[in-house]
């Protein structure tokens, strides 16, 4: 690329109470470590998306659209990329095509991958593998996932499928060295101490069912202070603050800036699956992990599998059983210090926090590689 020329990286990712946070925030650490190598938008479905991307310092474009209904979109970004004045994305820092497109969402489909394709390099970043995508990239970053088979997947199905650099290959990123966690989960250190004197409960940005507080009757016997994290889009935020009011032992964190050092400062941790396991597993905090949707479920039996974790169930299919699991494990783990250290050496191997970097560079590294061959 000429000198001092930005690599336009857009990131499709939502954020709401129905799908949590996660995807979002996951995007938005990968494009933290772009840094001034890249210019990067966000389209998201909604203002409140589009808001949380604006908040940590990025440009964001509300498409005003269904985040369950993917193809609906394309026309309106067809609008978008071409829409001469009325362009809503070039008004903002004059975005043109081509460009790098990271799409993170469980609701894409092969023709709306395949359409993007037409404005650049696409790449889609999944959890749950199965599938031959039309993109140029695919990132599983999950411990579970078998490289392997997406080699083989991939090249069997390379005949049938084309992606938007004409078959040539699709880049793959499998495995947890490409964790994106954000730089305060890394070089951090933690020793295991012999009592748990402070407790960690975090369910997810959205948590509609309110698990937190339902965990909470079920520890609310420990003897220990216990700190439970309710994200922005918990529609159960002032529940918690007010059940925190009549337990003094129980402090709710709204707006946590720096997870890490929240972490850091607890014993032990209950979580749902999701990228917090990973941010737990980084730092060496023992946990006790739990699904509340077939898509964690992988992740946490493989915890539990691997004896990185205390895997308590699945709660999407037996509530009260994983709920009691999870007060049974929860204090197990806290009068058992040898099976915490155990947990905590293990965890500690499977991830080095360095993902997000690997990932941006990855994808910078592709598209500057392109842009060499067309200009020869």
């Amino acid at each position: 690329m000429e000198e001092g020329e930005k690599v336009d990286i857009v990131f499709r990712a939502d954020g709401n109470a129905d799908i949590g946070i996660g995807h979002l925030m996951r995007c938005l650490t990968i494009a933290e470590q772009i840094g001034e190598q890249g210019h990067v938008v966000f389209w998201c479905a909604d203002e409140a998306s589009a808001a949380l991307a604006q908040a940590r310092g990025f440009e964001a474009q509300a498409l005003g659209t269904d985040y369950r209904d993917m193809s609906s979109e394309l026309p309106q970004l067809e609008q978008l990329l071409h829409g001469g004045n009325h362009n809503a994305l070039r008004s903002v820092k004059h975005m043109h095509t081509p460009s790098v497109i990271l799409v993170d969402s469980y609701f894409v489909t092969a023709e709306y991958l395949q359409a993007l394709g037409a404005y650049g390099k696409v790449y889609l970043l999944e959890d749950v593998p199965g599938r031959i995508w039309p993109v140029d990239g695919v990132i599983n970053y999950n411990a579970f996932a078998d490289r392997r088979s997406y080699e083989e997947a991939y090249r069997q199905g390379r005949e049938n499928i084309s992606g938007s650099d004409g078959g040539q290959g699709t880049k793959l990123f499998i495995g947890a060295s490409y964790v994106p966690l954000r730089s305060q989960f890394v070089g951090r250190d933690y020793q295991v101490r012999e009592q748990v004197k402070e407790l960690l409960v975090t369910t997810g940005g959205g948590d509609r069912e309110n698990i937190a507080g339902k965990i909470l009757e079920r520890i609310k016997d420990m003897e220990c202070r216990i700190h439970v994290v309710s994200g922005p889009c918990n529609p159960h935020g002032a529940w918690l603050e007010s059940y925190a009011r009549t337990h003094p032992r129980v402090t709710v964190h709204r707006q946590v800036d720096d997870m890490a050092k929240l972490m850091l400062q607890c014993d032990l941790a209950v979580t749902a699956g999701g990228t917090t396991v990973y941010e737990l597993c980084a730092l060496g905090i023992p946990f006790v992990c739990f699904s509340y949707a077939e898509n964690q479920e992988a992740l946490t039996e493989y915890a539990g599998r691997q004896e990185i974790g205390l895997c308590a169930g699945k709660y999407h299919g037996d509530c009260a059983g994983t709920l009691d699991n999870i007060g049974n494990l929860a204090r197990r783990a806290a009068e058992d210090w040898q099976l915490r250290r155990q947990l905590s050496q293990r965890a500690k191997g499977l991830v080095d926090g360095l993902g997000a970097k690997r990932l941006a560079e990855g994808m910078l590294v592709q598209e500057e590689r392109r842009y060499a061959e067309e200009k020869f």
